[in-house]
């Protein structure tokens, strides 16, 4: 009743709640189109990987970015905060980072690897402490084969098990060397005196007992491009900063 003693009359009819159902709906409507437009503006549209070696860029990519939402910046960074992939083998660590809501970049830290030998079919990896950190059946291009080296079995993130434990020291300095001259043997073989050949395919560089492996690697530099395609032995054991004659024998 109101106060002059009429009755009042409820106008909302099915009409006008059903314009009020209409209206609700869509105000949702918009909030969840602009809640879902947010969202897609965070699509990942470039991903940059660096520091990998072993595995492909598009590898390294599928691994971090596996699950249903890893295509968002958002989702990507609460996924890795604070937070690395450590369980890849050949990797140490992989780091996610969001440059901005587009770009997503994935560093990777790959072990350091000085060598492999061949043991039972499989490629068994060590560092420059001689400690085997991998073991694979797939070639890791850019790591020298170690032959020569004396041992009876190969246990995983153990040492390799060899009389002469020097002998890693020297490995990782001929690599480290080779490395700073953009130089890659493809292996390096010791004989039982300990004596060093360097292969590159199918040139086998002999280096004497007490050369300057410096003096060497470098000029291997200038020497390697005019043997490319040939195989044999180049003779640089008596290789000196004062005897700088070296002889090429071909097979």
């Amino acid at each position: 009743m109101s106060k002059d003693g009429k009755r009042k009359v409820n106008t909302a009819g099915p009409k006008s709640l059903l314009i009020k159902s209409i209206v609700v709906a869509g105000v949702i409507v918009m909030l969840v189109a602009g809640v879902y437009a947010f969202i897609e503006s965070f699509h990942i549209t470039a991903v940059e990987v660096e520091g990998n070696a072993h595995y492909s860029a598009e590898q390294i990519e599928e691994m971090v970015m596996s699950s249903k939402f890893s295509d968002n910046s958002i989702f990507l960074s609460w996924q890795y905060r604070n937070k690395s992939i450590t369980d890849v083998p050949f990797v140490e660590r992989i780091d996610v980072s969001v440059v901005d809501k587009n770009t997503v970049k994935i560093t990777v830290y790959e072990k350091a690897l000085a060598g492999y030998v061949q043991y039972l079919g499989s490629y068994m990896y060590f560092d420059k402490d001689g400690i085997v950190v991998e073991s694979s059946d797939v070639l890791t291009p850019g790591i020298p084969e170690v032959s020569g080296l004396q041992f009876n079995h190969v246990i995983l993130h153990e040492p390799l098990p060899v009389d002469n434990e020097d002998i890693f020291q020297e490995i990782l300095n001929i690599t480290n060397l080779l490395n700073k001259h953009g130089l890659a043997a493809t292996k390096i073989q010791f004989d039982t005196f300990y004596d060093v050949t360097l292969h590159f395919d199918n040139v086998r560089v002999l280096v004497g007992e007490d050369a300057d492996l410096d003096q060497i690697v470098m000029s291997l530099t200038g020497i390697l491009p005019h043997l490319k395609g040939k195989s044999g032995v180049l003779h640089m054991e008596n290789f000196s900063e004062s005897n700088k004659t070296v002889t090429f024998e071909e097979d």
